[in-house]
């Protein structure tokens, strides 16, 4: 038998209850206050009443005569009758000084001694009591009837305890009507507020939303990748340690808008836009970032969520993937015509050419030597030789020529440890393809390179240079070049303008410099200057000549 246990009530409907138990104990509390703050005051109306008619009938002076005439009750009893129906007291007695009354609601208490205290009457005072009399408990004033000094006699009036509570109860039904109309008025607007406050909660209980809200402060700390939410007007609710790391945001950044963060202006736009983003590639000071943007939306715009990955690794690695894709495909390029030019060798020695088979041959031989004696000459480097071996096959089989200045000169151990050959390659190996690209289809299809170091034995700094005989920049494109995105050229399947920004992107993240000016002879000449940290390691490779001649065969 599966035994159910019920489920706590929702934080609304908890609400809800000590919502409408305080309502309804604040208003009994006033009805009852409001009950004896009346019933006091209707008693001391009462007394008030009582008194005043006593008074007025003590100084009646056909009441002065009466009390002295032979038959009181015949004058004073019709006459007590008629005080009693105009002032609405519920009985009227006049007595003599002896307490016998003379008149009474009652003909039959006529004669009888008043039932009271009438010492401080007979003293001349007037008092008021509460007293249990013929006719049931009453609040009631006695006062004297006065001849001069002498008391002739003694008035009693006095209404009824009964009929007070009867007036007070009066009040207290219309008091109960208006107490019950706030109570209901306060339980539906208790309602409503609940029932908009379980719309939120989606009727969680407390512990569930504090089980959720661990949850939440967990994932968001655990999760290495950015998250940033934005509220409606894009300002940051909350960003979690990925995204700060990321954003390289410092401080409390929550409730600053997005466009006081310092970001960069394309990915501030990204952000600030309305519409979605999926898998936008953006650069930091740093860092490459894809970014998605996600609104959220419940009638009306709430936010954005923003989530962060960073691909600066993986872009990295994806440029040396395309260089060694580029060098397999001339390498294969190379095989099948290598494979061609065997043919040709042996179709000449089956001919008995031998000698011009051999001379066929041997002149192959030599140009791909020559062509990798030249790299490793002027840069022995391995990692950056190698580069520049895979981009001069590859810009072959795209009809342009890519050579190497002659007054290139980097030696094999000359980079510092704080100058990684990967941001190296990020750097030349997106110059060289953005020049290749600018380069293919003109006359002289050429792209020239140069690397060497420079400067004194203090601040020594690496110099690379790439020029091309393509179109060139417009000047003032100088600087949108290095934006992500721009470009000049159709954009392709994974789109264009991100190669040139990485590559500043690499050089300012060593404190380098990348800038554009035109080549002579027309063209583009990129120009990068990345100080060498460790001066001793590159002291004996840093030239006197600086940059490279026009001889020379390079960039001016």
């Amino acid at each position: 038998m599966r035994i159910s246990v019920p489920r706590p009530r929702s934080l609304a409907a908890q609400l809800f209850a000590m919502q409408a138990v305080l309502i309804a104990v604040v208003v009994a509390g006033c009805a009852l206050f409001t009950y004896v703050s009346d019933r006091s005051q209707a008693e001391e109306a009462a007394r008030r009443q009582a008194r005043a008619v006593a008074r007025s009938v003590a100084d009646s002076p056909s009441v002065l005569a009466a009390a002295r005439a032979p038959d009181p009750t015949g004058e004073l009893q019709p006459y007590a009758l008629k005080v009693m129906r105009d002032t609405e007291v519920d009985f009227i007695t006049i007595m003599n000084p002896q307490g016998i009354r003379w008149t009474h609601p009652d003909p039959n208490q006529i004669g009888q001694t008043f039932q009271g205290h009438t010492e401080r009457a007979l003293r001349g005072q007037t008092f008021t009591e509460t007293y249990t009399g013929t006719l049931g408990p009453s609040v009631r004033a006695v006062t004297p009837i006065q001849d001069g000094k002498e008391i002739v006699g003694l008035v009693s009036a006095g209404i009824r305890v009964e009929e007070i509570t009867q007036r007070v109860q009066g009040q207290l039904t219309a008091l109960l009507g208006v107490a019950l109309g706030a109570l209901a008025l306060g339980a539906v607007g208790t309602y409503v507020v609940n029932a908009r406050l379980r719309r939120h909660t989606h009727g969680m209980n407390a512990t569930e939303l504090s089980r959720m809200h661990d949850y939440h402060q967990a994932a968001l700390h655990a999760v290495r990748e950015g998250l940033l939410m934005l509220d409606g007007q894009y300002r940051v609710a909350l960003i979690n340690d990925g995204g700060r790391e990321l954003l390289a945001v410092e401080g409390d950044v929550v409730g600053r808008s997005v466009a006081e963060l310092g970001l960069p202006a394309p990915l501030t736009g990204a952000l600030l836009a309305s519409e979605p983003r999926v898998d936008e590639v953006h650069l930091t000071a740093s860092r490459v970032l894809v970014i998605n943007t996600s609104p959220v939306s419940g009638g009306e715009r709430r936010g954005t969520v923003v989530t962060l990955r960073d691909v600066t690794e993986l872009q990295s690695l994806m440029g040396e993937l395309d260089s060694e894709r580029g060098f397999t495909q001339a390498l294969r390029s190379q095989a099948h015509e290598a494979a061609n030019r065997l043919h040709t060798v042996v179709s000449l020695i089956e001919l008995g050419r031998a000698e011009e088979a051999v001379e066929f041959a041997t002149a192959e031989l030599e140009l791909a030597q020559a062509l990798t004696d030249q790299v490793v000459a002027a840069v022995s480097e391995p990692v950056l030789a190698a580069l520049l071996l895979g981009k001069t096959a590859q810009a072959n089989e795209r009809g342009v020529e890519l050579m190497v200045s002659e007054d290139s000169s980097l030696d094999d151990g000359l980079l510092p440890e704080t100058l990684p050959a990967r941001d190296l390659v990020t750097i030349l190996g997106n110059l060289i393809d953005n020049a290749v690209d600018a380069a293919q289809g003109s006359v002289r299809a050429r792209v020239t390179v140069a690397a060497y170091t420079q400067g004194t034995e203090d601040c020594p700094e690496l110099v690379l240079r790439v020029s091309d005989t393509g179109p060139g920049v417009d000047p003032e494109h100088a600087e949108a070049v290095f934006q992500r995105g721009f470009s000049t050229k159709p954009a392709g399947p994974g789109g264009r303008g991100l190669g040139l920004a990485l590559a500043r992107q690499a050089a300012q993240r060593h404190e380098g410099r990348l800038s554009v000016t035109e080549a002579d002879g027309g063209g583009a000449q990129f120009e990068v200057r990345l100080p060498l940290r460790e001066s001793g390691a590159v002291a004996a490779g840093v030239t006197s000549g600086g940059p490279v001649s026009e001889g020379s065969g390079g960039p001016a």
